[in-house]
């Protein structure tokens, strides 16, 4: 009983450093701007950990890989000590290493899905709520990359713009197919 509950405390806390840690990578890569609460925030919470990563990790392309090595090193850690805590790990033999890293690549893959959907969500309920908020350019500059791509394909009819939907429906289909399926054959690797 004790250790779910600290299982599930340092869970909990992961994985919301490690969603903040893509937000950064996500502000980052979409250029927003720095002017609002939300990039500060992102940053102030993170710089401690992702300074650092710097020295050692350099940018690729304008991507900042020591953001994405931070989250997949605290998704390792954590994924290591649930494992341990959980006693697991004999049964893993061999394989645990790269189980491990594959298990915490997948998890940030599921965190980013999740974070995908919930920006659309916030765009499509402060669109509507009040559309002419100052966080509309904020949530624009960050569902572009995702959104664009669609509207080549399927451009919004009657000013109703479909790509959100379709987003969130790949999302979806990635969270509950091919993760998963992913996940399987991860796993059945490694007996």
């Amino acid at each position: 009983m004790l250790i779910s509950a600290l299982i599930f405390l340092l869970d909990s806390v992961a994985t919301a450093f490690v969603a903040v840690l893509l937000l950064r990578f996500h502000l980052q890569v979409t250029r927003a701007s720095y002017n609002n609460p939300l990039s500060q925030f992102a940053m102030t919470l993170t710089d401690f950990a992702v300074k650092p990563m710097r020295r050692v990790i350099p940018g690729l392309w304008g991507l900042d890989l020591a953001t994405l090595t931070v989250a997949w090193l605290v998704e390792l850690v954590l994924i290591a000590i649930v494992v341990a805590l959980s006693g697991r790990a004999a049964e893993m033999g061999l394989g645990l290493a790269g189980g491990v890293a594959l298990a915490a690549l997948m998890e940030l893959i599921k965190i980013a899905l999740w974070m995908v959907i919930l920006l659309q969500f916030m765009l499509f309920v402060i669109s509507l709520a009040n559309p002419y908020s100052p966080y509309m350019s904020l949530l624009n500059a960050m569902n572009r990359p995702f959104t664009r791509r669609i509207q080549k394909i399927l451009p919004p009819i009657g000013n109703i713009d479909l790509s959100p939907m379709v987003v969130v429906l790949i999302c979806y289909v990635f969270l509950l197919f091919i993760l998963p399926w992913l996940a399987s054959l991860i796993h059945a690797g490694l007996m």
